[in-house]
């Protein structure tokens, strides 16, 4: 397993997807500090392009930090760094999913003459500053009327906006993150119990991680091209506010998925790699 020392010592371990064509995609995964596996191959872009997912600290193959307080977003920009040094990159075309977004964020905040295109994949809003509603949730939710499952989840889904749910609502609504509640669906679901690190994802926002003003003024100011791809169906990432976000950049293009959920690559893999894979290329 490929690895490399952050720059406190940690050992932090990559995968590499794939022998497409160019220089690797580094992909930063969501969660927040969930292990990489659950990116796969993303629906075959590897074939396209060659990936190196990124076990972020505490996750995966990576080692656990002797300092916990290292898990937090704009810390882990220099272990994004450190991986790009160690791979030879002068630059680096960045695909982050979810969560992972934030800190493709901070990173480009840091560091914007090291970024050659950016990817940031039905994106967190919370590096941006941006309020995703609950009416904004309800409204993706409503696009899955009609399947058997939906009464309940919804139910669970308004019980959760109006504070009132509980942990068992969170789990009622995980149909609502895929664009189809398939066994594929189900599968990856049910792998994401485990490949998460909870006290890592505790830490990820705390207080201090995020500085939406400082993040929006400056990437504002970055020249590289930026892919905003957003579902269609994605009550985490609505697409509204994904064409907030899109507004901050300069060089921004929104792409939203039909009938996708919050892993566009798992709904319709075809027409997710053919436009991530034309954005990269």
């Amino acid at each position: 397993m490929p690895a490399f020392s952050a720059p406190d010592g940690t050992e932090l371990a990559y995968h590499r997807r794939g022998d497409g064509d160019g220089p690797p995609v580094v992909c930063l995964p969501g969660g927040p500090m969930q292990d990489s596996a659950y990116l796969g191959d993303l629906g075959g872009l590897a074939a396209r392009r060659p990936l190196v997912l990124l076990d972020l600290r505490g996750t995966g193959r990576s080692a656990t930090p002797v300092d916990p307080a290292t898990y937090r977003c704009d810390r882990l920009v220099d272990d994004v760094e450190a991986l790009r040094e160690h791979l030879g990159l002068g630059t680096v075309d960045l695909l982050a999913h979810s969560g992972g977004t934030n800190l493709a964020a901070a990173y480009a905040s840091r560091h914007p003459e090291r970024i050659g295109r950016l990817a940031l994949i039905t994106p967190s809003v919370l590096a941006f500053g941006v309020a995703v509603t609950a009416d904004d949730r309800l409204e993706a939710a409503r696009l899955h009327q009609g399947e058997p499952w939906f009464p309940e989840a919804f139910a669970a889904l308004e019980a959760l906006v109006s504070g009132q749910g509980t942990a068992s609502s969170f789990q009622a609504i995980a149909p609502f993150l895929y664009g189809r509640w398939d066994g594929t669906a189900r599968a990856h679901q049910a792998a994401a119990d485990g490949q998460r690190n909870g006290e890592a994802a505790a830490t990820y926002g705390a207080e201090g991680a995020f500085d939406p003003p400082a993040v929006r003024a400056a990437l504002g100011r970055l020249g590289s091209p930026v892919l905003l791809l957003a579902g269609e169906a994605d009550l985490n990432s609505p697409p509204r506010a994904v064409a907030e976000v899109a507004e901050v950049f300069p060089r921004a293009e929104l792409v939203v998925q039909r009938g996708a959920g919050h892993f566009p690559w798992l709904d319709d893999s075809e027409l997710f790699v053919t436009s991530t894979a034309a954005f990269l290329a």
